[in-house]
């Protein structure tokens, strides 16, 4: 597949709290086939941490 499906981005940047929601986003991207962006940045906003992580679809389309 050259293109993501259902007219999702080829460059997407995912955020949230670090928790088991956040880890299943980033799980269904990469199941998808995007691939990670470097590692995850994180802060902490007085209560969670909060994560963002981006992931690319291969420009090639390969998986």
């Amino acid at each position: 597949m050259s293109q993501p499906p259902d007219g999702l981005p080829a460059y997407r940047v995912l955020t949230g709290p670090d928790d088991v929601a956040f880890c299943r986003r980033v799980s269904e991207a990469l199941a998808l086939g995007y691939r990670l962006h470097e590692g995850p940045a994180l802060t902490f906003n007085g209560e969670n941490v909060i994560v963002a992580q981006a992931v690319l679809w291969p420009e090639d389309g390969s998986r």
